[in-house]
């Protein structure tokens, strides 16, 4: 009796959810965790931080910087495009001339047996024995003997010919195929610039007039436009800054002193990538130009440049040295002497006087 009254009280036992049951429970459960979730806002994306001024100006920075390794890379892959095509040019002009003596061959060859056929249809033995005038025959017959060595030598003339102008023909090819890998890698750089000021001048326009403004006063004076900056990119463009003082500080050489004087007036030029002037330059288009005028020939890239003449000390310049800037060498000013020299900065920024402290110094080089 009392087994059955503690039997009487005890729970029933739970059974799990099976089937329809199950899948409802379910759905409402997951329901129920969404909109808790909703609710308290723990799964929603965080919002985009908006960059600071100073971040766009470091981007901006960075980007510019970036541009200029690529304008430089350009620049050695336009000289090589330009050097392909001149290789493909005179391999084509020399294919054109060896063509046309092996033609010249061609029809003497063709005329030496058109006048054997007319004249070779008996045996000389035959045409011997019939001549009215035997020693005429023979002296002929002599002619015929010459005209044939000349026939063989022509014979192995134009089997020379043919081998050599399918050497040609084969090297112009190798140049061909070289030709369109520098044209591919020269739009590959040309992108690549294109794309990174793209971005540069999308972020500028994030800036309001105000940041803009204090960003090119900062720019201006990182690469030494100072107050007079603003009016290089005025009206008065190209003659902006032609009355800047000059160093005292004597050129080595007269050579030297043409180069610095050709800088002296670029100043206020714009900055182009991948100019070599006479109207836009960009760096290492102005030192070449430069040197140019001087009467000295300097490869095209900063990275070539540096290796044109004689590594100088930073303690040693003298005004016509070529200094160079950042790790990769991707920047390269002409020094004036005091430590200042003339270079092509940046996009925006034209042609101007910079003091040498105000980027990464990587070495400088004694042109002449």
């Amino acid at each position: 009796m009392a087994a059955h009254r503690k039997s009487a009280h005890r729970k029933p036992k739970q059974r799990p959810f099976t089937g329809p049951a199950a899948r409802t429970a379910a759905t409402l459960a997951l329901a129920g965790a969404a909109t808790a979730t909703s609710a308290t806002g723990a799964g929603a994306a965080p919002a985009e931080p908006v960059p600071t001024a100073a971040q766009v100006r470091a981007k901006v920075d960075r980007l510019y910087h970036d541009a200029e390794v690529a304008t430089e890379k350009y620049n050695g892959a336009k000289e090589k495009e330009a050097a392909a095509t001149k290789a493909v040019d005179t391999l084509a002009d020399e294919a054109a001339r060896r063509t046309d003596r092996l033609n010249t061959a061609r029809h003497t060859l063709g005329s030496m047996a058109t006048a054997q056929y007319r004249t070779g249809a008996l045996d000389p033995a035959v045409q011997l024995a019939l001549s009215s005038d035997p020693d005429s025959f023979l002296e002929r017959a002599a002619h015929l003997d010459r005209a044939g060595d000349r026939q063989a030598s022509l014979l192995s003339s134009i089997r020379r010919q043919l081998s050599g102008i399918a050497r040609v023909k084969a090297r112009a090819d190798q140049e061909t195929e070289a030709l369109a890998a520098r044209r591919a890698e020269l739009d590959k750089h040309r992108t690549a610039i294109q794309s990174k000021l793209a971005d540069a001048r999308k972020l500028l326009a994030t800036l309001t007039a105000a940041e803009r403004a204090a960003y090119e006063r900062v720019a201006d004076a990182a690469h030494g436009g100072g107050p007079a900056a603003p009016a290089d990119r005025a009206v008065v463009g190209a003659h902006a800054d032609r009355a800047a003082p000059r160093s005292s500080v004597a050129a080595p050489n007269s050579r030297a002193a043409r180069a610095v004087a050709f800088a002296h007036g670029a100043i206020g030029k714009p900055y182009v990538w991948g100019a070599t002037g006479p109207n836009a330059f960009d760096c290492s288009g102005l030192t070449q130009a430069a040197w140019q005028a001087a009467g000295v020939s300097l490869p095209r890239t900063t990275y070539t440049q540096i290796n044109a003449g004689q590594r100088v000390s930073r303690s040693e310049l003298a005004p016509g040295d070529l200094v160079f800037f950042y790790s990769g060498i991707s920047h390269v000013g002409l020094y004036i002497g005091g430590g200042q020299m003339i270079h092509a900065p940046r996009p925006g920024a034209p042609v101007r006087i910079a003091p040498i402290s105000q980027m990464p110094f990587a070495g400088a080089t004694r042109v002449a």
